[in-house]
This record gives structure tokens, sequence and C-alpha cells, in this order.
């Protein structure tokens, strides 16, 4: 586990490592750049670079929290990926499905699998899932996440690099947008996140603004129309 710096979870936990491009957005993948650095520094998870690798020690990490914990799953892997089996998955489930407590963040970009697998999960209140829709040409993710049986479902629109308009946010209780960082990130047209915000507000989905990105994400900032969005899914726990 690690604390993070990513603006809308809390801490990292990555019981799977490692992956494989896949759309667009993979382009400059982060996670890939990160697993070869710390390949480099010898750390023994990451002795693979970004080879796809389960990680069985890691499913007792959440089990040792102290306190509530807001967690992005597989920041550095997805989850559905083709070559994680099923009962790998439903191992990191069961151990999500015990820690009611925390809240567990799932991102995938691999939405048909989700479908395929989602009844054979338990999605207890505690588990957000997510889908990265960086451009129209993948869309379709929505309506897969849309048909699963997850309690919370949220979009990350980053790295943005294409309009969505029209989205349909029937049965989405999130969306995120963030441009893309680093040294060739390309760039996000604050008209494609002003139309995003504005069907978040007509639709009242909580709307949050990761980043601008491109080489200096820090001197770029946070601040869309003037201000900072850092709206969150709202629920009663009871309801779900």
């Amino acid at each position: 586990m690690a604390a993070s710096s990513i603006e809308w979870t809390e801490m990292t936990w990555n019981p799977v490592t490692g992956c494989n491009k896949i759309s667009a957005g993979c382009k400059y993948c982060y996670a890939e750049i990160m697993s070869k650095r710390l390949q480099a520094m010898g750390i023994d998870k990451y002795k693979g670079g970004f080879r796809l690798a389960l990680h069985e020690e890691a499913l007792s990490i959440p089990y040792t929290w102290k306190r509530q914990k807001v967690v992005f799953v597989n920041s550095m892997s997805d989850l559905f990926h083709k070559d994680v089996p099923l009962d790998f998955i439903q191992k990191v489930f069961h151990v999500m499905n015990e820690n009611p407590q925390h809240t567990f963040q799932v991102l995938t970009k691999r939405a048909d699998r989700l479908m395929e697998l989602h009844r054979e999960l338990r999605w207890s209140h505690n588990i957000w899932m997510g889908v990265s829709v960086e451009n129209n040409k993948v869309i379709d993710r929505i309506d897969y996440l849309r048909n699963t049986n997850a309690r919370i479902k949220f979009l990350s629109c980053e790295p943005l690099i294409g309009p969505l308009p029209n989205i349909n946010l029937d049965n989405i209780d999130w969306v995120i947008v963030g441009g893309e960082s680093g040294p060739k990130a390309r760039p996000m047209k604050a008209e494609w996140a002003l139309d995003i915000m504005d069907q978040c507000q007509n639709a009242a989905v909580p709307f949050f603004f990761k980043q601008w990105g491109g080489t200096n994400k820090k001197k770029a900032g946070r601040l869309l129309n003037g201000r900072t969005f850092d709206e969150m899914p709202v629920y009663n726990i009871e309801e779900l």
C-alpha cells in the first residue's frame, strides 16, 4: 500500500501489477513509466517490470488498516485484464467485502470483461466501480458499466484527449475529468472539460476536476471556471 497524490483518493493498493495498452488513453501510461522506475530501483514487486503479476501476499493488507481509508485499487494495473483469473478477482472482492469500513475505488478500461463477470462478484456498498473514457471512441464503456451490479458507478475522463458530447449519465454517480500530464502530454481543450461539467450539473451528477495536466501539472493547477471542483458521490448506505 502507499499514500497517493491522486486528488480523488487517499492511498493505493495493488494486488495486481502490470498491464498492456488497449486504447489511445494508454499511450503514455504513468503506471508503465513508474513500474520501470521501481524495477530499476530493485523493488521486488516490480522485478518483472510492467509484465502482469498477481500478488497474493497483498490480499491481507486491508485487514491491517487502523482507520477508514479511501483506496484506489490496482493503480498499477487493471483488475479486469484478460489474464487476471476470475478466482483472483473474486479474492480481491472478498477482501473488499470483508472490510466495509473502507471505500475501494476500482477503475478499468476493460468494461466488456467487467460486464461479462459482474454477476460472479459481490458488490458491497463500499466498492465504487469506474471506467476510463478518454474520448468518444470508447464511449461504449459507459453502457457496460451502467448495466453492472456495482452500487456506485463512476467515469474517469482522464486523460481527456477528445470531446465527450451528450454523455448518457443515467445511473452514473460521479464523473472525474483530467488532462494528461508528463513531457509528451496531449493537450485538453477547455471547452471539452467545461462541456462535461455542464452535463454533470444538468444531470445532478457530482463532478471532480482533477487537473489540467501538461508538462508541469502543478503549475497548470486545478481551477476550472475560476474554482475547484472536488465533488464526490453522496449516498446513504442503508439505501444501497
